[in-house]
């Protein structure tokens, strides 16, 4: 796979990108021949799941429900 791919390419076929990018691939996104940020699969072992939004409710929670109940400060 390239691993270096221009920004308006990495937009159009983000989900072909990405697919590569669970199979260990990483790639470096350029925009104007500069690169702008890096796609990598995440560290499993780095990785914890807090919470499972998916088993609170069917389908997951609305993130704005979700940061209207946290306290401002």
């Amino acid at each position: 796979m390239k691993q270096i791919v221009g920004l308006k390419e990495f937009r159009n076929n983000m989900d072909v990108f990405l697919k590569h990018v669970k199979h260990g691939n990483s790639l470096v996104v350029f925009k104007r021949s500069q690169p702008v940020f890096k796609v990598s699969p995440v560290d499993e072992g780095a990785w914890q799941e807090v919470i499972d939004f998916t088993k609170v409710k069917k389908g997951g929670l609305n993130i704005k429900d979700i940061l209207n109940r946290l306290p401002r400060h």
